[in-house]
């Protein structure tokens, strides 16, 4: 009898699971338009996710909240439309409560739009312009829910460093502690998400290289509000690259490299007299490596990163990550990822060699579930150890449930 009762809740759950399908699969449909003999199409699409994390204090990352268990939701919309075969849009929308976890209120927000335009068929030029994410790197192709195995992002596309957007540190000392006694959100990481500032890019393949150049409004370090041409125009503008070389269908290789000014207008007043902002620049190079095999998927990412910091001089740091997913059943995967960013000494003006910021590293692991073709459900922990400040180790427990229509 319990057997059978058993059955019949499975049986219940895959047919409701298969209505669900059903339903939104007609509403993809019914969000999808096309004219003028099938050469224009427009699609709206989105997802929901719903994210719940539990760590300690202080929050790892670019998280941003005071308590230890934090539900985050998430709504997004995507808009593609394709005019022939040579003229694309697309953008995206959000409403949630920050561009990463936070206990604040809802906002609405536009992440991306651009226009694409690719003259030849054989997509060995294309030229996009508009408000998108960076060229540099292979984590940011994959960086959404539905792409991504994990929920957080690589540890050098989150960390917070001791670097400054909106004030120049007036002293060595003052750079090296003063974010042990201030917000993190006055601070950045090296790589800060999928960076989607504003700017041009130009990109294509001839025959086994790839390759895309860039030209943004802010540096791969700047936070959110930075991205918008409204907020920052191009007086001090980034300029990003990467070469990409796949020898055959299992190996990817590329090479990658920004540079750019990274302060903000707020912090002029504070610069040495007779420096400017365009005089303080990030420089990054990165190497990264993709392969497949069967069910067996690998990823790795090196950064060596370096900031000129008024009255300090060359903060350096070097950040990688090596990342491994496998497809147990067409529907169960899991993966695991080892993340570590190491940073240069400097003299703090006191006789004194530190950290500019703490060395740490990072295991992450993690599983998906696919319960439908329009549903998922992750599970990851995670685990940061810093080797050179005591007593700040930090587990993190987060699950999300993702809906995609």
């Amino acid at each position: 009898m319990k057997m059978q009762l058993f059955s019949l809740c499975i049986f219940a759950s895959t047919a409701c699971a298969f209505d669900i399908d059903d339903a939104l699969d007609r509403l993809d449909s019914t969000l999808t338009i096309s004219g003028f003999e099938n050469n224009f199409r427009a699609r709206l699409s989105g997802t929901v996710d719903l994210e719940y994390y539990n760590f300690q204090q202080p929050a790892p990352g670019l998280i941003d909240s005071q308590i230890d268990n934090l539900f985050n939701p998430r709504l997004t919309l995507f808009l593609d439309a394709q005019a022939g075969s040579q003229v694309y849009f697309f953008a995206q929308a959000r409403l949630d409560r920050g561009f990463d976890p936070s206990d604040h209120g809802a906002e609405v927000r536009l992440d991306e739009y651009a226009l694409r335009i690719t003259p030849w068929k054989d997509g060995r030029f294309t030229l996009q312009v508009g408000q998108f994410a960076t060229v540099v790197g292979n984590w940011v192709p994959r960086h959404l829910p539905w792409d991504n195995p994990f929920i957080s992002a690589p540890l050098v596309y989150e960390n917070v460093t001791a670097i400054e957007d909106k004030y120049a540190p007036p002293s060595p000392f003052y750079f090296i502690y003063a974010p042990y006694f201030q917000g993190k959100y006055s601070f950045n990481p090296l790589i800060w998400g999928p960076s989607y500032a504003s700017g041009i890019s130009i990109s294509g393949q001839l025959g086994r290289f790839d390759y895309a150049v860039e030209m943004k409004n802010a540096s791969l370090s700047s936070r959110p509000e930075s991205w918008y041409i409204t907020e920052n125009g191009f007086q001090n503008p980034t300029f990003s690259s990467r070469i990409g070389f796949r020898p055959n269908e299992a190996w990817n290789f590329g090479f990658s490299g920004s540079e750019g000014p990274y302060l903000r207008s707020e912090a002029d007043s504070a610069l040495p007299p007779g420096r400017s902002i365009s005089d303080y620049r990030e420089f990054v190079l990165g190497q990264d490596i993709s392969f497949a095999w069967h069910h067996l998927q690998l990823w790795a990412e090196f950064y060596e990163g370096r900031f000129e910091v008024p009255n300090v001089g060359n903060a350096d740091t070097f950040a990688y990550y090596i990342e491994a997913k496998y497809k147990f059943t067409p529907q169960f995967f899991g993966a695991v990822r080892w993340n570590q960013q190491l940073f240069s000494t400097i003299n703090d003006g006191y006789g004194r060699k530190g950290n500019w910021s703490p060395d740490l590293g990072r295991i992450d692991v993690a599983a998906t579930y696919r319960l439908t073709t329009h549903a998922q459900l992750k599970v990851q922990y995670s685990f940061q150890h810093e080797t050179t400040a005591p007593g700040q180790d930090n587990h993190l427990l987060a699950t999300q449930f993702t809906v995609r229509f």
